[in-house]
């Protein structure tokens, strides 16, 4: 009896790994996501709001809308990644005896201690979508 119930769990736990909709649901919400669909040419870029063993609802400019798992055929989603904005600061000092041939003043007068500071900041490009969701083609009964 228990080796019964133990094999029905694991049968069910290896059918649920092998659904590729299972990854969609786990998903986190506001994730961006690029949405093919049947027999539609472009993509439909949007958020995730959260999915359903049905379908996919999602956020398109501040409209929530839902989409059925029967009409999409492929499904991309763009990973989180780290910050795209990278700060960098450098600083500089100079104390009293020792100014840099720069910032040494004409008529031999040093100019005491200084410090400079420069910061810049990067953007970086947001990580490429993966593929997590593709509808498998039905194949005909003989």
């Amino acid at each position: 009896m228990t080796r019964s119930i133990l094999l029905a769990c694991l049968a069910i736990l290896l059918v649920a790994a092998d659904d590729p909709w299972t990854k969609v649901r786990e998903l986190k919400s506001g994730t961006e996501l690029r949405i093919y669909k049947k027999a539609v040419t472009q993509p439909v870029v949007a958020k995730l709001d959260h999915a359903t063993e049905e379908s996919l609802v999602i956020v398109l400019k501040n409209e929530q809308s839902s989409v059925p798992k029967e009409e999409i055929d492929r499904l991309d989603y763009r990973p989180a990644g780290g910050s795209r904005m990278t700060k960098q600061t450098t600083s500089k000092t100079n104390t009293l005896g020792n100014p840099s041939p720069d910032q040494q003043r004409v008529g031999g007068s040093n100019p005491g201690p200084s410090s400079s500071q420069s910061t810049s900041i990067t953007l970086g490009s947001k990580p490429a979508f993966e593929t997590i969701y593709r509808r498998t083609p039905l194949v005909p009964k003989n």
